[in-house]
Parts: C-alpha cells; structure tokens; sequence
C-alpha cells in the first residue's frame, strides 16, 4: 500500500514549522475553501473489527457480505471482493501471514489479550507483514518510506509492552516494541458514515496534524474497490495561508474527561480555545435531576447560543461564557438529551423530540466547529423525525418547513465534508431520499 512521502508533502499545499516547545505545526501553503482537500493518504496498514470480517474485503474494505466474498483458499479467514483484491493483498503483506494465521490467533498468548489489545496485534502483525514485503525500490525512495514516517513519531507516555505478532521477521525486538509505542497516540479508527469499522495506520497525516477541540479540517475516509482505504483531511472552513491546520484527534464533546486523556493517551496539554474555556470554569457541576429545572437549562442555552456568535469556545474568551450554564458542558447532559431525543422520535412525540432537538444543536453550535460532521448527523436525524411525524399524522405547513430547512442545513454541512465511506449509503444518499419524498407531500 503506497504513499506519498513526507518530503513530497513539504512541496505541496502543507510544511511543517517547528515549534519551541511542542511538536512541529502543519501550515497551509495555500489557502482552502471549505470542503477542500487539504491530504490524501492511502493506508500503511490496517485491519477489520472483529463485527466486520466477512462482510467486508480484506483489502478495500468494500461492504459487500459473506454471500458474494471470496474466501481466501490458504486461511480461510480472509475475504476478498474478487481476485484483483486478493492478488494484492497477497502481495503487500498477507503472504507473511496466511499460513500461520489461524495457529496465531487461536494460541493461548493471543486469546489472553483484552480485545482492544487483540486488535493491537493484529494491525501490528499487519504493520511488520507489509513492511517486510515492500520492494527495496519503495523502501529506499528519497530515504523516506511511510515505515520510517512512522518510526519517526512521538511515543505514547504509556506504551505497554509489544503483544506477540504473527508473521515471522528478522526486526530486533526494540524495533518491534518502538512501533508499538507509538500505536495509541498515533493511529486511526477508520469509519464509515462516521461509524468506526476498522483501524489503521497513516504515517502522513499522523506526522503532519496537530490536535485541536475547534479544528478547522476533519479526517474522512474513501473506499474504491480494489483499491486501499484513503485518509482525506478536508477544510471545514476557509483555512489561510500561513494558518495552522488541525484535526480532532477525539469527540470534543468529551468536554469532562478529554484532558485526561491528551495526557495519559496522547502526553499533552491541549490549549485550544476550547480547552481554556473549559479549563477557567473548573469543576463542571451536575445538570438538575428534575425536569423542570432541566428543561429550564436548555432553554437557557437555547437563548444564549442565539445571541451568541461567534461561540465563545471557538474564541476562547471564557468570559463570556455565563457560569450558570456551566452544567451543559457536562458529559451526562448531552448523553440525556441524545436519550431523549431519540426516545421521542421513536415514540412519536413530536414536540418534546422537537424541543430535545433544538437543545442538542445549540450544544453542538457550542461546542462544535461550523460543518462538524456530528452536526449535520444530528440535524438529518432532527428531518427523519419531521418526516415520520408527517407520514403519521396530519400534515402543517410548520413541520413541512422544519423539514425543508433541516434537509437544507443538512446538506450544507455534508457538501463540505463530501462523500465519504461506503458509497452505496450515508448521509449524503438518505438526504437524497428525504428530498424525493418530499416532493410528495
């Protein structure tokens, strides 16, 4: 699986600018619109989630089920889309794999590992299988191969030790431990329709983007048959030239315990804007348990993010973010209202999952950047409710028109973030659908 090398990358759209004390800035050479493509990287290295073997190939993670895959003759565990896929992913790495796999997996050394650490020696069994299987010609290019990208990556603080790997190796073990050490703090989960179905490794984009809790790009993915899983980080808003580009290494609605997990996973203190915010008001206190001191809650964060632009999370500027409502950022109000949205939609209670819903995007108008994909989720998920309140009940004009302007918000956030996942499906295609049926009303 090929990829550009990082000194390619220094004459294109991006350079790295060192930084005093941390790591090295990604800048943008150029300016970006929103939904520019900022890099494409083809993965190193990656492997399916358990849920996902059979259904998916192997090699192009192509969605396709159990009934029209090939199974690989050699192990019997791998499945592929047809023999291209096959042949290829014989060559970049499973050669080293395929008759020791199943011995591998069903050892009792591997079925001791916890699953997220069974996952971890699969990709790195992966990892050292195509890298002892690249020709010397991609090996030597330039002196930089995606492998010594890799290996030039920061450790994670707390690197635990290497679990065993499958396919056999000439690397010292100290080789081996320093690529695991920089498995947590540097690799990806790869999804689609922003739902994780794989991991992978993507030297590039990991040696290039810096985090941020209001990030102005976001990682998708593109799956082509016969062809490896593509990283794309794209513009979420206009980027200028000279502005550093960063990426959500997680959910900034993590808004309670995501800097614990910079230090522990990631061995920094992250200082976005966001982060100061949350950082100047503390403790974050509980939301009220009854329901009406709830409902007052949300109806003040409605009012505030109304009048409030930009969100003072993007700024930084914590005083203008009012202490009363301090409890929104807790990470159990947004997992309630979620609950309760989705509970009256499914209910059919139109006007409390209305209610629910306004609550939950003035959240994410908060704590989001502009065309964060959760947002568009969240508003298209806001329009099936419109339209199954429609389909079961007598139609007016003002649930016609939410669902009009849900549709439209909807598809503004996704033409920025484009096409993405498994092509056949999405948000993109269901937006396409509710637009149709509309036209029946």
């Amino acid at each position: 699986m090929s990829s550009d090398s990082f000194d390619d990358l220094q004459t294109k759209n991006v350079f790295l600018v060192p930084h005093v004390v941390g790591r090295s800035k990604c800048i943008a050479k150029i300016a970006f619109s929103a939904g520019s493509t900022i890099l494409s990287n083809f993965s190193f290295a990656d492997v399916l989630l358990p849920s996902e073997k059979s259904y998916r190939c192997d090699y192009c993670h192509h969605l396709s089920g159990s009934d029209s895959l090939k199974r690989c003759t050699g192990c019997a565990s791998f499945y592929y889309c047809d023999q291209t896929c096959q042949t290829m992913h014989w060559k970049s790495g499973h050669r080293k794999i395929c008759g020791l796999y199943n011995s591998y997996t069903s050892a009792s050394s591997f079925q001791a590992l916890e699953e997220h650490k069974k996952m971890d020696a699969l990709l790195l069994s992966n990892l050292i299988a195509h890298a002892t299987s690249i020709d010397a010609n991609e090996r030597n290019s330039d002196g930089n191969t995606a492998l010594l990208t890799f290996q030039s990556l920061l450790p994670g603080p707390m690197a635990a030790s290497a679990p065993p790997i499958c396919p056999k190796h000439s690397f010292p073990a100290e080789v081996i431990q320093e690529l695991y050490s920089r498995f947590e703090n540097n690799n990806f989960s790869v999804h689609s329709h922003f739902k994780t179905y794989a991991h992978g490794i993507f030297p590039i984009a990991s040696r290039l983007f810096n985090h941020s809790c209001m990030p102005n790009a976001a990682v998708k993915f593109i799956l082509q048959v016969h062809k490896p899983v593509k990283l794309e980080v794209v513009a979420l808003r206009a980027i200028s030239k000279g502005d550093e580009i960063c990426i959500p290494y997680i959910d900034p609605a993590l808004l309670q315990t995501r800097m614990t997990i910079f230090n522990l996973t990631y061995g920094f203190t992250c200082c976005c804007p966001s982060c100061n915010v949350v950082r100047a008001i503390g403790t974050i206190p509980e939301p009220p348990k009854g329901p009406v001191e709830f409902q007052a809650v949300c109806q003040r964060l409605r009012e505030f993010v109304e009048v409030t632009r930009p969100s003072p999370f993007s700024t930084g500027d914590d005083s203008l973010f009012p202490r009363d409502l301090a409890c929104v950022l807790h990470e159990s109000f947004i997992s309630t209202l979620s609950e309760q949205f989705s509970a009256a939609s499914h209910d059919g209670q139109y006007d409390v999952a209305m209610e629910s819903s306004q609550s939950l995007s003035a959240l994410y108008q908060l704590i989001y950047p502009p065309n964060y994909p959760q947002i568009g989720l969240h508003i298209l998920e806001k329009a099936k409710t419109c339209w199954n309140h429609l389909v079961r009940s007598t139609h007016t004009m003002s649930i016609v028109t939410e669902l009009e302007r849900s549709l439209v918000a909807a598809r503004e956030v996704f033409t920025v973030i484009g096409l993405e996942g498994d092509p056949d499906n999405g948000p993109v295609a269901e937006i396409n659908i509710l637009s149709d049926a509309k036209k029946t009303l």
